[in-house]
């Protein structure tokens, strides 16, 4: 396929298996909704357990024993809490997070033209997955506030039924801070988590068809293709839960009661960087991992079958 657009000028849209137009990026935006809403939502119940055991240590003290007690605190109710913000608010970030990545991708790209392109592909990987989920987290922002207190508030205090839970989340607004009062430190955990995630993807792919698999990438079946794509998001997850952790735990600490009005810096420097570091990381690690692998193993897998092509190479 021609790198050149119509106009007979190099254009980055023309690249691939099939142009970036439109139908192309909206294709990647359904993706993304497949990619994050599925897999979130499947790991509810370690996501309730890893926010109980960053908010409260001393009763969740690890991922068996906090399902346990989770489970014969509230029955299998309490390890599902907060399925319907996960599922919807993951499936907005999804949208844009894979969508606009692949428009700003381009975007930016065209604005490098070719040859710088090629020499700082990593530094394009990271401004258009940072771009894109600025706007990925601003659409999961009420959403993930939402389901943080769905899980993390004591039993009977909180309403767990999604509609009542966002009547009850608007209501009390003001202390709360809804529907915006967690995206800085939402930015904070998300845009490095996402740079890390796409970077990495990418880097790691890129070796793969260098290294690895040395003929062009378009010779592979697809299902080789696919376990390449698996094994690099793999990988990526792992990094990235490393490097926002620290943010997770901050945002988890923030919808504990004793912490209400207080600053993110307070907390930060109450629970002391250790503790934000290391509380809770190998639930994170193994849920992170997992679900990164699967995000762009369907993201990919969706791709494919629509005929756009797996994502990266050399």
């Amino acid at each position: 396929m021609s790198h050149l657009a119509p106009t007979g000028k190099w254009d980055a849209r023309y690249l691939g298996p099939v142009p970036h137009d439109s139908s192309y990026y909206a294709k990647c935006m359904l993706g993304g909704v497949l990619a994050c809403g599925i897999t979130h939502a499947g790991i509810t119940p370690l996501d309730v357990a890893k926010c109980n055991m960053q908010v409260n240590p001393a009763k969740y003290k690890g991922l068996t024993s906090g399902l346990a007690t989770l489970l014969r605190e509230e029955g299998q109710t309490g390890i599902w809490k907060g399925f319907g913000p996960t599922f919807l608010g993951y499936s907005l970030q999804g949208m844009f997070k894979y969508g606009l990545y692949e428009v700003f991708k381009d975007q930016y790209m065209n604005l490098a033209g070719e040859e710088l392109s090629n020499k700082y592909k990593p530094a394009i990987w990271l401004a258009g997955s940072a771009s894109a989920e600025v706007f990925a987290d601003i659409a999961l922002c009420p959403l993930e506030m939402t389901k943080v207190k769905i899980q993390t508030s004591p039993s009977g205090t909180f309403p767990t039924a999604f509609g009542a839970a966002l009547k009850e989340m608007s209501k009390t607004k003001v202390e709360t801070r809804y529907p915006f009062g967690s995206l800085v430190p939402l930015w904070s955990r998300q845009i490095p988590y996402t740079m890390a995630k796409f970077f990495f993807f990418e880097k790691i792919v890129q070796v793969f068809y260098t290294r690895v698999f040395t003929e062009p990438k378009e010779s592979y079946a697809k299902t080789t293709q696919l376990g390449v794509t698996f094994a690099s998001g793999y990988l990526a997850g792992v990094v990235c839960a490393i490097v926002s952790h620290p943010a997770d735990s901050v945002v988890s600490l923030m919808g504990k009661p004793a912490n209400k009005g207080k600053s993110i810096g307070t907390i930060a420097s109450e629970t002391g960087f250790v503790a934000l570091a290391t509380k809770g990381l190998g639930t994170r690690v193994l849920m992170i991992g997992t679900l990164t692998g699967f995000q762009w193993w369907i993201y990919d897998s969706f791709k494919a079958s629509m005929g756009l092509g797996t994502t990266g190479g050399k």
